[in-house]
């Protein structure tokens, strides 16, 4: 399939600035692949598609403060400064992305916080935006890492135009976030709230947790017609013994093994055994799903709204079919349902 098949009119009012009141009361729209059928219910309603032991694959990651502010020396123009990923520990060493880039040159600094107590200093330039920052600061590593956290702001999508609120640190991190790493929420699993996993958990679901820790790649704009032509950038992955235990028996008793969220879905795709059965994983993935594709392990898959010609569309598109997704989303705009990160949910089963 081309570029141009992922293509929609998408209207701007559709994109989500603000999250549900309440977590498991955002809309919910359920795909019945079988039947081709297509249902309007409330998030919290999923309980009734799932039976004891059917299993939950959720993404545990959890979004670390990635945006911070700073100050050019000499100059003092304000320099918006996105974390992307550490490089060396011991040597601080991050790559980010700056804005506005032109003004950011190799061997010139950065003071963050209003005493100058964190600096960086530009050492390589990666891409157009993209930079390697060698941070100085004479406190331990984990001061270090506690200094990062409170000079920087939860990383909103650039789609939310409005200033980020103190709440938005709760509500743009799923409720089970355990390992940090992520510079956008798998926004899946924020319609899960503690009340309604354990409702799931007394009716006997199982929950699986792997990690796939998000990078803006996958936001990435795709900018080729010809999709086999489009490279996505790795993220890392982690998938242990106890999930693959629990994920392939749900696999061996037919039971229904759900992936929350397309980052769910890309990690256990990314460590599919010869006998179709999961494995465990320690790495990078750079999988990039399109239709046609054959999925191996979850056989149900709930996911937000996405925007036109994303790689998060594809996906989706791969696993519910293309003009069966396409029909759902004529219809949620149609009905007004919320795109992207602070969106609506869809469950496909």
């Amino acid at each position: 399939m081309k570029l141009s098949h992922f293509n929609f009119n998408l209207p701007p009012e559709l994109l989500a600035e603000d999250p549900s009141e309440n977590r498991d009361e955002s809309r919910l729209m359920v795909l019945d692949r079988k039947n081709q059928t297509i249902e309007h219910k409330q998030f919290k309603d999923i309980i009734n598609y799932f039976d004891e032991d059917d299993v939950m694959i959720l993404n545990d990651t959890k979004v670390f403060p990635a945006r911070l502010f700073g100050n050019k020396e000499k100059t003092g123009a304000r320099i918006e400064v996105f974390l992307l990923r550490e490089l060396n520990e011991e040597q601080r060493l991050w790559d980010v992305l700056v804005d506005p880039a032109r003004k950011i040159r190799i061997g010139n600094k950065l003071y963050f916080g209003d005493d100058d107590t964190l600096v960086a200093e530009v050492i390589d330039n990666t891409t157009s935006r993209g930079r390697t920052l060698r941070f100085l600061y004479d406190g331990s590593y984990t001061e270090f890492r506690n200094k990062l956290k409170i000079l920087g702001e939860t990383p909103l999508p650039k789609y939310i135009q409005r200033e980020v609120k103190p709440e938005d640190e709760e509500r743009y991190q799923t409720i089970y976030a355990k390992k940090e790493g992520a510079v956008a929420a798998p926004t899946a699993g924020l319609h899960f709230s503690k009340h309604l996993l354990k409702r799931l958990e007394i009716k006997g679901v199982k929950f699986a947790d792997v990690t796939l820790h998000v990078g803006l790649g996958t936001f990435n704009p795709v900018e080729v017609e010809d999709l086999s032509k489009h490279k996505m950038d790795s993220e890392e992955a982690i998938i242990e013994e106890k999930a693959v235990n629990i994920i392939n028996t749900g696999i061996k008793e037919k039971r229904r093994v759900c992936a929350v969220g397309t980052t769910s879905m890309r990690a256990i795709e990314s460590s599919v055994s010869s006998h179709g059965t999961l494995n465990e994983f320690d790495g990078w993935t750079n999988k990039f799903i399109f239709p046609p594709y054959d999925f191996s392990i979850a056989n149900c898959m709930i996911t937000n709204f996405h925007t036109p010609k994303s790689t998060l569309l594809m996906m989706v598109s791969a696993f519910a079919g293309h003009d069966f997704l396409k029909r759902a989303y004529d219809e949620a705009v149609k009905e007004g349902y919320k795109f992207y990160s602070y969106g609506d949910a869809m469950l496909i089963i």
